[in-house]
């Protein structure tokens, strides 16, 4: 295991830790663990919430809203936390708070009181121009644990030219937001294609296969 990939598990424990003694009132809880499945992606800060009942945040086939067009380009969460948190039905909206890197896992903890019966969460894959992770509003345990598996998405809002320059993150360092009027982007999420090697990411080592992430959602009753 390299010296970086040791640092950033060591951060991610600690993480977990400060959310446990955040929510240690006694109240039950859902344990989100994501593990990152793929050679050389990284995923950005994952938002993840528990509803009462499912509240979408984003359909295959249609077009991305704005709260998942920014989190597809440029792994910004804000838009969407705002959103999730002014819905009635959305109970607990948290973070991992870094990078996840290849073969690394982090627990995200939110609350199953008031009736949560649904887990959401997304995140941006770097290095892409607009491919992510998501679950949209699939059904939490009533006791002991589920597993969910993502695919890498494509929001579709702009080209996958694979060009540095407009691709965020550390490997790119590039801008995050869409180049001109897009005019080559799809226009809806779906399964996202991989990296093929046409810009400046080699496919050998970027490319993956899908499932991209696994999710183990379990029901803690302090």
């Amino acid at each position: 295991m390299t010296t970086l990939r040791k640092a950033a598990n060591a951060v991610l424990v600690s993480a977990l830790i400060i959310s446990s003694a955040a929510i240690a009132d006694g109240r039950p809880s859902y344990h989100v663990t994501i593990t990152n499945l793929t050679n050389a992606v990284s995923f950005t800060p994952i938002l993840v919430s528990s509803q009462r009942r499912p509240v979408p945040i984003f359909e295959l086939g249609t077009p991305a809203s704005d709260e998942m067009t920014a989190i597809a380009e440029g792994g910004d969460t804000s838009l969407l936390e705002a959103t999730l948190d002014a819905d009635p039905h959305v109970v607990d909206v948290q973070d991992s708070g870094g990078l996840l890197l290849p073969g690394a896992s982090v627990t995200v903890i939110v609350s199953a009181s008031r009736g949560a019966r649904h887990i959401s969460l997304a995140s941006m894959m770097l290095p892409t121009n607009d491919g992510l992770i998501a679950l949209d509003s699939v059904r939490a345990p009533k006791r002991d644990s589920l597993t969910y598996f993502s695919p890498g998405y494509d929001g579709g809002t702009e080209p996958n030219d694979e060009w540095c320059m407009h691709i965020p993150g550390p490997t790119c360092k590039g801008a995050g937001s869409s180049p001109g009027e897009n005019v080559d982007d799809e226009g809806y999420v779906h399964i996202h294609r991989g990296i093929h090697g046409v810009g400046d990411l080699n496919s050998s080592v970027y490319d993956w296969r899908n499932p991209v992430a696994k999710i183990q959602v379990t029901r803690v009753n302090h």
